[in-house]
């Protein structure tokens, strides 16, 4: 009994990693199709969208079904407790590579992002993918000290995620208000793709270790908004 027990667990850790991988794609996907145009491919990630979230309930099923009957302590308790925030993040995660994607579709047969926001839109889906890849080997093998190295990458996409706005608030800015609610939307989505990349990687600190990361506790919160006289 307890070997299949073991079996179970080994299974769902590879089932978030399979999770981790279909987030990826997505965002992948919904980059290019962002950046080139591609119709097909936005409403790929659309449709492949309803895997994810088959997943996620798939895993907190099983999850709360070994919870129930094998009473788990210590690491294994960690880990089953862990995987139903890490299947929420993930899910997440495959959302805003969702939102990425309709926004190429809903701006078809036109390109959503103007030509001098291209750069910065691209190396933004860069780092969400790196993070991502980095995702699934922290999943994968509890490396603390690649989790360690996801945290110093995020801060990659906030600069991106800074750049953008620059442009955007620049007096040279020529493009209307709804293109600039797109790009204002994208760099968000980007953004918090990445803020879910480092939340997985701290819980998975926490099953390696027994211990958040420190900052874990206070996630970044946006900009406050002035009240209104």
């Amino acid at each position: 009994m307890r070997d299949l027990y073991h079996d179970e667990l080994d299974q769902i850790g590879n089932s978030l990693v399979a999770m981790t991988h279909l987030a990826g794609t997505a965002m992948q996907r919904a980059t290019e199709a962002l950046l080139t145009g591609d119709l097909n491919g936005a409403e790929r990630v659309v449709s492949d969208d309803t895997a994810i979230d088959a997943l996620r309930a798939d895993l907190e099923a099983r999850t709360f079904l070994l919870l129930s009957l094998q009473q788990p302590v210590a690491t294994d308790l960690r880990v089953l407790v862990t995987t139903l925030h890490l299947v929420a993040d993930l899910e997440r995660m495959g959302d805003l590579a969702l939102h990425v994607a309709k926004v190429a579709r809903m701006r078809h047969p036109d390109l959503a992002v103007p030509v001098e926001l291209r750069d910065v839109i691209s190396q933004m889906g860069t780092v969400a993918l790196s993070l991502v890849d980095k995702v699934a080997e922290v999943i994968k093998g509890r490396d603390v000290e690649l989790a360690q190295a996801i945290e110093a990458e995020d801060d990659s996409m906030d600069a991106l995620h800074r750049k953008l706005f620059t442009q955007l608030l620049a007096d040279t800015w020529s493009h209307g208000t709804e293109v600039a609610i797109d790009m204002t939307l994208l760099g968000r989505y980007y953004e918090r793709y990445a803020d879910h990349a480092v939340g997985v990687a701290r819980r998975v600190v926490f099953i390696a270790t027994g211990a958040m990361p420190a900052g874990s506790a206070a996630p970044k919160q946006p900009p406050a908004v002035p009240p209104t006289a």
